[in-house]
């Protein structure tokens, strides 16, 4: 692994075998991320996003190939990485205040007690809910209740940040603010982050690179570098005429890549 590539993702394969059926998930998926950069991952529904972004995780094992780690082949959850769901309702813990629900990782690390309420503060800042620590999750809107999930992701430090469909549960007008606060604090703390969505024009406007997954079982259709200028502005960006080529060339990609459900399962024969 190249020294600036902070994770690799190796000719990884999952299936799903239950019964005498085999599903093929992922057939082959293979890229790196390096350090400081801002990846998304799109593909056609279906086509194994979130099994691609577990397997990374070391959530659940790959049936074939491997995930690279900072130069360690990933067989459980990684130290030094975080994941945000995109269901902040389940996430977050709706009896413990918005700081404790942000500590709770800061325990499995063994973060010093006398440290964490220094960290917390900063997290809850850097996602604009400075002073809202008291608060419980029910007490506060969608929209922040999702900047608290991610806040709790920050104070864990991570050096790669998993992001999983994370403003699919929210509205436009929140998810518009949201994708301009994950931009400016990735750059402004310097995170390397590997972002799934379904959104074509999330995807063009938030990454460095965008890669298109195939249909299932997938692989990478193609790794496409966005060569826009790196300050990114939702009207702007999105007027000018390379943001409409990039996502006109995401979503053909996407088209072709749709097949039928019924292709991915076939009889386990011994």
């Amino acid at each position: 692994m190249a020294e600036n590539h902070i994770l690799a993702v190796n000719e990884l394969g999952k299936a799903y075998v239950t019964n005498d059926t085999r599903a093929e998930i992922l057939d082959g998926v293979d890229f790196v991320v390096d350090t400081g950069e801002f990846v998304c991952v799109v593909g056609p529904s279906g086509s194994g996003k979130t099994t691609l972004l577990k397997c990374i995780a070391g959530l659940i094992p790959p049936s074939s190939g491997r995930v690279v780690f900072e130069g360690e082949t990933v067989t459980e959850p990684p130290a030094k990485l975080a994941v945000i769901f995109q269901d902040y309702s389940r996430s977050l813990l709706p009896w413990m205040t918005v700081e404790k629900n942000v500590e709770l990782p800061l325990h499995k690390a063994k973060f010093p007690k006398a440290e964490r309420p220094a960290i917390i503060a900063e997290a809850l800042a850097n996602v604009g809910l400075a002073g809202k620590g008291k608060l419980h999750p029910w007490e506060m809107s969608g929209g922040m209740q999702q900047r608290a999930a991610i806040a709790r992701g920050l104070a864990y430090q991570p050096d790669v940040l998993l992001m999983d469909e994370p403003f699919a549960a929210v509205d436009a007008q929140t998810r518009i603010e949201l994708e301009d606060l994950v931009l400016e604090m990735s750059r402004r703390l310097k995170m390397t982050v590997l972002f799934v969505t379904h959104d074509i024009d999330e995807a063009v406007y938030m990454g460095d690179r965008v890669i298109v997954l195939s249909g299932a079982p997938a692989k990478v259709a193609r790794d496409i570098a966005v060569d826009l200028p790196p300050e990114r502005h939702q009207l702007h960006t999105k007027n000018l005429p390379r943001y409409g080529e990039l996502r006109a060339e995401v979503f053909e990609l996407i088209q072709q890549a749709k097949r039928p459900v019924t292709q991915n399962v076939g009889v386990v024969r011994a």
